[in-house]
């Protein structure tokens, strides 16, 4: 009877030495030669001190600051832990009373053209990207909040925005974190 479960507990053993251990940590040290940055999580630092990361959005409340997408992701939002999309379906009332809101603020600031990624949530809730469109709707609030020609604001905005991959993958995106960041380079971090 041993005989039949020798070979099934040896091949359980090797398998997970091999599967569980040597294949893992295989990829992650190649990874991390030949991806350094990206293995590391894509992290961003100012002055020696992490501030994010590329690939995870982060809430930006100020008026001196580019504004992510709503995020569904955890009670408040942006909650790494709770990665989600909001689950709410195009006939939920929930859904549509936060997207009427957040347009009626949006015409408070004098928006008219309101791009669909200023009202909804990506499908992971941490999406750290906006639309040009989106950019452009908030360059007079952070322009005036910093004291800077909308123009200057623009030409930081063109110089972030990445086009997308292989010119025909994805959509024009700006990296929230890299744009604002590069706000504070160029104009000063001030306060807020």
């Amino acid at each position: 009877m041993l005989s039949y479960f020798r070979p099934a507990i040896t091949l359980f053993i090797v398998f997970t030495g091999l599967t569980g251990l040597a294949y893992p940590l295989a990829l992650t040290g190649i990874a991390n030669v030949i991806f350094p940055t990206k293995a590391a999580g894509s992290q961003i630092s100012r002055d020696g001190k992490i501030v994010g990361s590329q690939l995870i959005g982060q809430s930006f409340a100020s008026g001196r600051y580019f504004h992510g997408r709503p995020s569904a992701a955890g009670q408040s939002g942006y909650d790494a832990s709770s990665s989600s999309g909001s689950n709410l379906g195009p006939l939920s009332r929930q859904l549509l009373e936060r997207v009427k809101n957040d347009i009626a603020k949006l015409h408070k600031e004098g928006a008219t053209d309101i791009p669909a990624d200023a009202v909804t949530a990506s499908g992971s809730g941490l999406d750290p990207h906006i639309s040009p469109a989106y950019a452009e709707l908030q360059v007079g609030r952070v322009a005036a909040a910093r004291g800077v020609s909308p123009d200057r604001v623009r030409a930081l905005i063109a110089e972030d925005t990445r086009q997308p991959t292989l010119g025909v993958i994805g959509e024009p995106r700006i990296n929230v974190l890299l744009l604002n960041l590069a706000l504070d380079r160029t104009f000063g971090a001030g306060s807020g």
